[in-house]
């Protein structure tokens, strides 16, 4: 039986070159929307004139935050079940996988022109989704997240894409810790590309030092010169 998946709706901010030749799919976090992270397609894009910068909105209402969107349930802030956390995992993975195929179809671009940039849950999807994908994209920038599942990883990997982790030392929400156990867990898995930037002082948000950072991974993963 077909799985059903959700059709997700996006934020969208055109190439300034007026070309599409990569794309940049923001993924937000718990409680927020497509609209949180679009924003940074405008210090990006004077950089990555020929990029398109989306930002879908998670498919849930957050229990937690009423007014925002999650990609799965939080046990430990919703009071929802392990099981229920595992099934929202699969469920807006399989949603998210359906919007990148979609967006490589409709904007004609192959994996190694799209890259993603997650911020705490979307950093989540974002290390989830990417390795499990058969063609691997440009490459993964993983703000203030964790690894789901590390255990999982080896014997459910289909691609090795580049990944930079991103972290403030002063993360109250994920710990910064958090950074080093993904590197390892993917440098077991196999990875030879595991990139790290600790952003100093910075707490459970994106500073201008990793966001310069992630610009020039974007750049070199993405062929701009």
């Amino acid at each position: 039986m077909a799985k059903s998946t959700r059709a997700l709706r996006a934020e969208r901010v055109e190439p300034i070159s007026g070309e599409t030749r990569s794309c940049v799919v923001f993924l937000h976090g718990y409680g927020a929307n497509g609209k949180d992270l679009i924003g940074l397609a405008e210090p990006l894009s004077e950089y990555m004139p020929d990029t398109l910068f989306l930002s879908p909105d998670a498919p849930e209402a957050c229990i937690g935050a009423p007014m925002g969107l999650q990609w799965f349930p939080i046990p430990w802030l919703d009071g929802s079940s392990e099981e229920m956390a595992r099934n929202g995992v699969l469920r807006a993975v399989d949603d998210l996988q359906s919007f990148l195929d979609g967006v490589m179809v409709d904007e004609d671009l192959l994996p190694e022109q799209v890259a993603l940039v997650g911020f705490s849950q979307g950093t989540m999807m974002a290390l989830h989704a990417a390795p499990r994908r058969e063609d691997p994209v440009a490459g993964v920038v993983a703000f203030s997240g964790r690894l789901l599942e590390p255990e999982t990883l080896a014997d459910e990997v289909q691609s090795r894409p580049p990944v930079l982790l991103i972290h403030g030392d002063r993360d109250d929400v994920v710990p910064v810790q958090a950074l080093p156990e993904a590197a390892r867990a993917l440098e077991s898995a196999g990875w030879t590309e595991v990139y790290a930037h600790v952003m100093k002082g910075t707490a459970h948000g994106i500073a201008p030092d990793g966001l310069s950072v992630a610009l020039a991974f974007l750049r070199e993963r993405l062929g701009i010169g």
